[in-house]
């Protein structure tokens, strides 16, 4: 099963491939930032907002390379129909 979902990632076209690529990076970027703003917010525990904004940052960076993910596979998936 695992084979499988990595062969059909090695299958994808390039420039979707590429646009994936970009796009989880960001994420992971985006991540990075949400743990060092809760980080902070450990560290000093009187400004409650920073909790929420870490949070948020979190969850957009998680619905984010999960939405570029399906929407790679679905782009790929109508290309390969279309040709």
């Amino acid at each position: 099963m695992f084979n499988k979902i990595v062969n059909y990632f090695k299958n994808l076209d390039k420039l979707t491939k590429l646009i994936m690529n970009n796009g989880l990076k960001f994420c992971l970027f985006l991540g990075l930032i949400s743990i060092a703003v809760l980080v902070t917010y450990n560290f000093s525990l009187t400004i409650p907002i920073l909790f929420y904004v870490g949070f948020i940052l979190f969850r957009l960076s998680l619905i984010f390379g999960i939405e570029f993910v399906i929407c790679g596979i679905v782009v790929d998936g109508i290309k390969k129909q279309l040709i």
